[in-house]
Parts: structure tokens; sequence; C-alpha cells
């Protein structure tokens, strides 16, 4: 199911690389002439990137080197590794130290480098040994032999004396390619290359099989292209066989047991490439783990909902955006399909594939395949339960994936949040399911660790969180102050909120705020007394009559409503929340202006 749906992605742009290529970051190029005489080096792409080019995929497995066609690292490439440069200082070290231990460890590392030298010489003269395969099968074509005459005429020495040689010594693992002076395109680009990689293919016989992604008769891969994943090595694999590990069956081996067409073979690959790319809209990541999600369609709606999704995991973009307006322009969108006013076909499906680096494999931890329309209700479903009321004049955005998490670390960093939780929200967004208990007692935490501090964002998660939960016997918490709700956890919050506001107004401070609300959430019965009394020096304080009238009214219509018992002397963990909502609420209400009189 997976690779079907990758395989269609790539049906469906159109624009990706043919099959048995790929556009692949290329950073530098060895000028030469048609002599094969080195020119200089040229810096390609900016920066961070190196320029793309649209080459003959590479593919590697096993422990013998396999050169890629005119393009591959500086080791292969140049015969360079940091090995090289490493190895005449450690020997320095080792001929002047006297230290016995340390000898023998300095010794040991002199091994360890002269061992990768040796092997960077021995992968770039197995490149070597491949370009004059291809320069004797293509004699017309100038620029292999070109080539291979930088090689015999030491280019590779001339080479390093080059202004941007110390560039390359920085990056070791960057592709390079080759131009010869006067030509376009580079050497890579031949396009003879796709026919020396079809003639040199490895399959000794043509099998006859059923592709299990198309359905239709195959000579099936063996092995499958490698498709690096954050965190994991550049060989890993989605789809991976191993020899005599209890996989072999009916004396098949590797791909045979699970017949795929090169053809499907490339396609999907060249499509999860797509996904991971640097550049991509279509991912995001979590921790370790990385997750790329596309829709079925290439449609309005279907494209709508892959950029939607993609603000909404906290990705803006450019700096000069507004993000609040992104958001709100991503909820329009879910919120039309998923009302119907932006139509979509119900074939529509949309895909969330999570993947973790796993050892040479890639590990699947999250597949997702569901109807764009239901996707779109689950995501309209997050912003309306995380929706609050907001009387901030910025309206900064609360409600994406970034900005959810951050708000419940201290100092906001991402690294802090508890492993796993990312993914675990995520999924909660998607499939519309209860979020997940951790996030909301890391927000009651952090709010008691910052003395009070009930930001829009915790107060929308503790109300997001108690609202999916299937409670019967406490009232959903809505968007703005609620008078009728009961919840004695929801009114003692109310109450603190007044009482915290009365001395905010007499004296232009938050000591009760800052001395009792921790307790006056988990144990009220403990504080309210004390603070109560206090607020009454307060109430005396205020300067206005009609503020006091207000005060006081506002204090006893709560009060009327909390338990004939008197206040709690414990509220579960759920109730500390509606504590906290409770006190949100009602201070944004002294905000919202209807309350605002001085009942002169």
């Amino acid at each position: 199911m997976i690779l079907k749906a990758l395989y269609d992605y790539y049906n469906r742009c159109g624009n990706l690389a043919p099959a048995g290529m790929e556009y692949k970051e290329i950073t530098f190029l060895v000028v030469i002439d048609e002599e094969g005489n080195f020119k200089r080096l040229e810096r390609r792409g900016d920066a961070k990137n190196g320029q793309k080019f649209l080459v003959m995929k590479g593919v590697r497995s096993g422990t013998t080197p396999k050169p890629y066609l005119f393009w591959d690292n500086v080791e292969y490439t140049l015969d360079y590794s940091e090995a090289m440069t490493e190895l005449p200082v450690t020997l320095e070290k080792l001929a002047q130290e006297t230290n016995e231990s340390e000898k023998i460890k300095l010794n040991r590392k002199a091994e360890e480098l002269q061992d990768m030298v040796k092997k960077a010489h021995i992968k770039n003269k197995a490149l070597i040994e491949k370009y004059k395969a291809i320069a004797t099968q293509f004699p017309e074509e100038k620029e292999f032999e070109a080539v291979c005459k930088f090689y015999e005429k030491d280019g590779l020495y001339a080479i390093r004396n080059d202004s941007l040689w110390p560039e390359v010594e920085k990056k070791p693992t960057v592709n390079v390619s080759f131009l010869v002076e006067g030509n376009t395109k580079i050497v890579a680009e031949n396009a003879c290359l796709k026919a020396f990689a079809e003639t040199s293919d490895n399959s000794s016989e043509t099998l006859d099989a059923i592709c299990l992604v198309t359905g239709e008769k195959c000579d099936p891969v063996t092995t499958t292209t490698p498709t690096a994943v954050a965190g994991g090595q550049a060989t890993g694999r989605l789809v991976a066989f191993q020899i005599n590990s209890g996989y072999d069956s009916y004396g098949k081996s590797k791909g045979l047991n699970a017949p795929i067409s090169k053809e499907a073979e490339s396609a999907y690959t060249t499509a999860l490439k797509r996904l991971l790319a640097k550049d991509s809209h279509n991912k995001f990541l979590l921790g370790n783990r990385s997750f790329v999600f596309w829709a079925s369609s290439n449609d309005e709606a279907s494209q709508k909902v892959e950029e939607g999704l993609f603000d909404l995991l906290g990705y803006q973009g450019d700096d000069n955006d507004d993000p609040n307006d992104k958001i709100e322009e991503v909820r329009k969108v879910f919120k039309a399909i998923a009302t119907g006013v932006l139509k979509t076909n119900l074939d529509d499906r949309f895909y969330i594939l999570g993947l973790a680096p796993n050892s040479a494999r890639i590990a699947v931890v999250y597949w997702s395949e569901t109807s764009l329309k239901d996707f779109a209700s689950k995501i309209e479903k997050h912003f309306s339960d995380m929706e609050i009321v907001d009387t901030r004049k910025d309206r900064k955005p609360y409600m994406g994936l970034k900005d959810m998490l951050s708000s419940i670390t201290r100092g906001g960093k991402l690294s802090d949040v508890t492993p796993n939780l990312p993914e675990t929200v995520a999924k909660s967004i998607f499939q519309g399911l209860p979020y997940p208990h951790t996030l909301f007692a890391s927000c009651i935490r952090r709010i008691e660790a910052e003395s009070g501090d009930v930001r829009i964002t915790r107060a929308a998660i503790i109300k997001a969180y108690l609202n999916r939960l299937k409670d019967s016997n406490n009232k959903k918490i809505n968007i703005m102050l609620d008078k009728e709700n009961q919840n004695q956890g929801y009114l003692c919050g109310r109450l603190f909120a007044v009482l915290d506001k009365i001395q905010e107004e007499a004296n232009g401070i938050h000591s009760i705020r800052e001395r009792y609300m921790n307790a006056a959430s988990s144990t009220p019965s403990s504080v309210f007394s004390t603070i109560l009394n206090l607020s009454m020096h307060h109430t005396e304080s205020l300067t206005n009559d009609g503020r006091k009238v207000y005060f006081e009214k506002l204090k006893q219509e709560i009060i009327d409503k909390i338990s004939p018992d008197g206040f709690p002397a414990h509220l579960d963990l759920q109730d500390q929340g509606r504590f906290f909502v409770g006190y949100y609420q009602q201070r944004q209400d002294f905000f919202t202006g209807k309350n605002e009189t001085n009942n002169e």
C-alpha cells in the first residue's frame, strides 16, 4: 500500500526525474580541456547547498567500491579523505610522544587513518577503471576520454593547487563532477550514460514475475535504491532484504521474494526522495522521526491541504510573512473542505508516512491513509478544540504544533520536549484522538513552575485535552467565559482571577498569584479564606467606588455557586486544568469591555 501510494505520487507529479535518473546536488566542478588538462575548480550552488543536476542514479551496496557515473563524492572523485590531512599530524605526535600508553593510542589511530587513506585510493582506482570502460564503449564521446586523460596526466595533483581546494578539504562528503571547457552541460549529463547503465545491469538473466506495485509482468529488481532519512545512514532503504536470515523462501533471495519492477522501484524511490528533500514542503521532523505527507490528487483542494498542513506544523517560511495570517488561512482551507464549500472527489486520499533511521534500513513508524475530506475534518476539529478567547492585539498563532510544544518547556526550547511526545500529539491531530495525557500534565507543571503564567496556548491545550475526554459528568469548556459552568475547579479559577485583578488595580502587583496560585489550584480550602481576607484590604484601596461594588458583586456571584460544604479540599489533575482555564477566561473577560464599567 505504501509503495503503491508513492508510485502514484510519482506519476501525479509529472516533473520528477525519469526512471534510472535523479536530481543530485553537485558542489564542485572540475573544469578540464579536451586534452584532459586541468583548468580550474568551480563552485556551484550557494553557501549551503550545491546546484542540482539531472544525473544517472547512484546505487551502492556491500563493501566493494561502486563509483557513480561521472559524479561522486570527493573521496571517490578526487582521492581525498579527511584522514589524509589528519594522518601527518598524528604521525608527528607519535614521533614526539614519550608516554608508552599514549604512543599505543596514537599508533592505533595512525593505523586507522592509514586504512582510511588506503580505502580512498581503492575507491578512486575503481572509479578510474569504470570511466575507462565507458570511454572504450563510447569512443565518439570525447568528453569521456578527456576525463580519463585528466587522471592519466596526474590532474589530481594539479587540482590541489587550486584556490578552491581548501573549500574541498572542508567538505569532503559533497559531490563533484566534470565540465569540459566550452561545453554547457557537465559530463554526468551525457545521454550515453543511460545506455551504459542499461547494458551493465547486474542481472544475468531476465526473470518473469508479477510486480507487487503495478500488478504487471516484470523483470524484478534484486536490490533497491538507498534513501537517506534524517539521522540515518546514506545506505538506508525503505525496502531491504537480508540473505539467509529467515526471509528467503522457495529458493528465492533478496528482492525476488517480493517482486518489484525496475520502473516501479525507480518511481517510488524517486518520489520518496522528492518528499524528503531539504526544500520539501511535504515533510516535517519530530525528534528523530521524518514524516512525509501527500495527496492522491493534484486538484486545488489537495494542493491546499498539503500547503496548509506544512504551515500548521510550524514552518511558516519567509520571516516577512505574518504567521497568524498563515494559520488563519490554513483553518479556512480545512474548514472549506470539511464543510463541502471547497469540493473534493470521493476517491481523493491523503497519506502520512512516518520514518525513522534503523541501522542500514528505514523503519516505518507511522502510516495513515484516509479520505481527503475526512482528514480535513480532523484538522478542523483540532482548530475547534484549541480555539479559546484571545484579546491580544497581535493575536500570534497558538494552534500550530511548534507553538503547542514550545509552550510546555522552559524558555520554549523544543529540544526539551519529552521524547515521542511531538509524534503522539501529531497523531492526535491527524486522527482526531484524545490529546496525550503527557501534554496536559506537562502544561499544568509548566504553569505551576512559572508562578501561574496561564498564557493562551497553555489554556487552549488544557481546554482541548479536557473536551476530547469521554467525560459525561463535566460540562464541555466553551471558547469564552462560561458563567453557567458550575465545576468547582472552574469556579475556583474564576474567583482567583477576580482576586488577582482586584490586587492589580489596587496595588499594581500580583503577589497573590505568585504566592498562592499553586495551592489554590490543588487544595483550594487551604488558601481561599486567606486570600479572600487579603482581597478585602485590596478592595478598600480601590479609589473608584463603582469598581468596589462591581468586584464585590462578581465575587458573590461566583461564591454563591461554590458547594455548601465550602471550597474543595483537593482538586484532581483534570479539575486543576479547569481551574487554570477558568482563571484565564475570567481574566480575558475583564478585557472585553462589557464588564469594564465604573458604575458611577
